[in-house]
């Protein structure tokens, strides 16, 4: 827990004080966000407002990670310890960096070019989908090395089951199914998220919530792990996951980041994620399910992102079959702004949504916990 807290803090405070330098940087090199015509008139008072802050809370997530991590080695217990950078982390904060990477390109053209179009939908979806296969590969191929005595220690941070509190037995969907799955998951969210970050700090507090809660899960499954020789012998009352307590470590970096960017971020916004932090946010997002073996609790513990995601898809597959338009315009909250709905009013209400969503998904997976503990007893 000491680990998690101290990654938390550092990229809390790199994140707070840090913010404001990158305003500053980017607004003196015009690194604002372009305006779409098409949408909200109020959103030309935007106009000027630096994007790209992503930069930030990345590298605030990364520098965190590594601060976290020298705590562990006061960690007493060497089985339960790290030793070094592990392929979760690989994993995890590889595909993070790798996404945030492509969304940085993807906000740099939009600059560069003083228009909101960027790099092509094609492009995007491509390094989206490369950096899924290599990321999914490693997940899948590479287990971690098998302590003597502990029967589960060999684990990949992926799985080749459907997963919902934990694996579900009968849903093997082999290696190659599991890599393709890990592809569309990493795009589905990365691109809801990108959806979703079109308010003033919406994204961003989704994300801590989503996030944190996972940091939460991971930790849980940290104190009941199968590699913890403590369990030996009792399946069904531990979790089958790799690194644990490295999965918790990176999302509470992650949460305590966003948190210092939501200071500069919630309205009026000094400063705006952009698609580099809006497509690494979707990514590490989905890491995290995958590596909690959490994925089909994803929809729910990520209910606003899903229902951002849905409604866009109903949108467009209506106006593709039907030539009619269900909503007002998508991204959903640009539908009640075009309502009259005011922005803060917006956010906060779409916060609520995530937030029960969130407390749902958790209440689920204590309530799977209850149900275990009580099946033993």
């Amino acid at each position: 827990m000491r680990s998690v807290i101290v990654a938390a803090v550092v990229a809390f405070l790199i994140s707070i004080f840090g913010t404001p330098l990158a305003i500053k940087a980017f607004t003196r090199l015009r690194a604002d966000q372009p305006i779409r015509a098409e949408g909200p008139q109020t959103h030309l008072g935007k106009k000027g407002t630096p994007t790209m802050g992503g930069v930030v809370f990345i590298l605030a997530t990364l520098v965190a990670y590594i601060a976290g991590h020298l705590t562990l080695m006061t960690l007493p217990d060497a089985q339960m310890r790290p030793a070094g950078m592990t392929t979760t982390a690989v994993v995890l904060l590889g595909l993070f960096l790798g996404t945030g990477l492509l969304g940085f390109l993807d906000d740099y053209l939009k600059v560069a070019k003083r228009n909101s179009a960027g790099i092509s939908k094609r492009t995007k979806l491509i390094g989206q989908t490369l950096l899924g296969s290599f990321f999914g590969i490693v997940a899948l191929y590479y287990p971690s090395d098998k302590v003597p005595g502990l029967p589960h220690s060999s684990q990949t941070v992926a799985s080749n089951r459907l997963s919902f509190i934990k694996d579900i037995d009968w849903a093997n969907i082999s290696k190659f199914g599991a890599v393709l799955f890990f592809i569309f998951v990493v795009m589905a969210m990365s691109n809801a998220v990108n959806f979703t970050d079109g308010l003033d700090g919406l994204a961003t507090g989704a994300s801590i919530m989503v996030i944190g809660t996972y940091g939460a899960i991971a930790f849980w499954q940290y104190r009941h792990w199968c590699s913890d020789p403590n369990y030996y012998g009792i399946d069904n009352y531990c979790y089958q996951v790799r690194d644990p307590l490295e999965v918790a470590l990176i999302a509470g970096a992650a949460a305590g980041a966003l948190c210092g960017f939501l200071w500069w971020n919630t309205s009026p916004a000094r400063i705006f994620m952009g698609d580099t932090g809006a497509l690494a946010l979707g990514s590490l997002i989905a890491s995290l399910a995958v590596a909690t073996r959490t994925i089909l609790l994803l929809p729910l513990l990520g209910l606003l992102f899903t229902v951002i995601m849905v409604t866009w898809c109903i949108q467009i597959g209506s106006y593709q079959l039907r030539g009619k338009r269900v909503f007002r315009m998508v991204p959903l909250q640009h539908h009640f702004e075009l309502a009259g709905w005011s922005e803060v009013n917006i956010v906060v209400r779409f916060w609520i949504i995530a937030g029960i969503g969130v407390v749902t998904a958790l209440g689920l997976f204590y309530t799977d916990f209850l149900a275990t503990m009580s099946g033993l007893s």
